[in-house]
């Protein structure tokens, strides 16, 4: 990552990894968040060398000088937020640290975005990937089959479904051990149809690769090479999918999370415990599924509130 930093001093590089170090080791942030912090903090660096400004001389209007730079290079709202968000910690570090007097950013209003609702699912689009993908009969089938079930059963992020390995599974007790943001470990139960394709992946198709390739690697997904699968051949296993069974849901892995979030909250699930199972940090993450699950809702009211509850001879005209 050092190679790509604008610098001025020893010292600006020196100050940059002590903050990446204390979001590795301290925060236990993933190293693709450390990177994503990384890449904030240069582009920042850049803009300061062309302005010919060291970081502890940065105030509240140059921020702003900054953030208009931003928009005029056609940086979208959503990543104007979350590089500002980036130098708040950057300098919430800085000024913790003795490096910086004040934090310039904390005054700085960031963009508004507009929080689009979950994309998910129906129970029966869901039911009918399943059952059409089944029908498969090529050599990644299986697998295929697996991760589906696997996302839709347990709601994982697409790096915590990479990332496990054979001793992450419970196929007797039904439930993996997932390490998921900040190294945070939970436990996600996974329904008996998981199970079963799981355990004929296992048998199968992933036992075919392991001898094919030689490869003595142990993670539970493997691509052809008897590699580890990444996010990006999942992204292109679901759209292959799509293709394979002529079920066009624009699949994608966060898909299929909100799907599991938002069929646990139709069948009554409490937040706290769907907080719990997607781990989320924050219950306010969590919240916005109640806004996607109006059906619930509506029929929770009209069995719940006195006036809306219909009386038998009112259910036999309504039919």
């Amino acid at each position: 990552m050092e190679n790509d930093l604008v610098i001025y001093s020893e010292q600006d590089l020196k100050e940059l990894r002590d903050f990446i170090d204390y979001l590795l080791y301290e925060r236990k942030y993933s190293n693709l968040t450390a990177k994503a912090y990384y890449e904030d903090v240069n582009i920042f660096f850049n803009f300061l060398k062309q302005s010919k400004i060291q970081y502890y001389e940065v105030t509240v209007p140059l921020v702003r000088t900054f953030m208009l730079d931003l928009t005029m290079k056609n940086y979208k709202k959503t990543s104007i937020r979350r590089i500002t968000s980036g130098l708040t910690q950057f300098y919430n570090f800085l000024v913790t640290h003795n490096y910086a007097d004040k934090n310039p950013f904390e005054l700085i209003l960031k963009p508004k975005i507009t929080r689009k609702l979950p994309d998910f699912l129906k129970d029966n689009e869901i039911d009918e990937l399943l059952k059409t993908n089944a029908k498969r009969n090529d050599f990644y089938a299986i697998r295929d089959q697996a991760i589906i079930e696997l996302f839709y059963s347990s709601g994982l992020r697409v790096s915590e479904l990479c990332n496990l390995t054979l001793q992450n599974i419970d196929l007797k007790q039904r439930f993996v051990r997932v390490f998921g943001k900040g190294k945070k470990e939970r436990i996600v139960p996974f329904t008996i149809s998981c199970q079963k394709v799981l355990n004929n992946y296992l048998n199968t198709t992933r036992y075919e690769i392991i001898t094919k390739t030689n490869s003595s690697n142990n993670y539970l997904f493997l691509n052809k090479n008897g590699n580890k699968l990444t996010p990006r051949g999942i992204e292109y296993i679901l759209n292959n999918i799509e293709k394979k069974t002529g079920e066009f849901y624009k699949l994608h892995p966060h898909k299929l999370r909100h799907t599991f979030a938002t069929t646990l909250l139709n069948e009554g699930a409490d937040l706290r415990t769907i907080q719990e199972l997607m781990g989320h940090s924050s219950i306010g993450t969590t919240q916005i599924y109640t806004h996607v699950s109006y059906a619930y809702m509506k029929k929770t009211y009209d069995n719940s509130f006195p006036r809306a509850k219909m009386k038998p001879e009112d259910k036999e005209k309504d039919k």
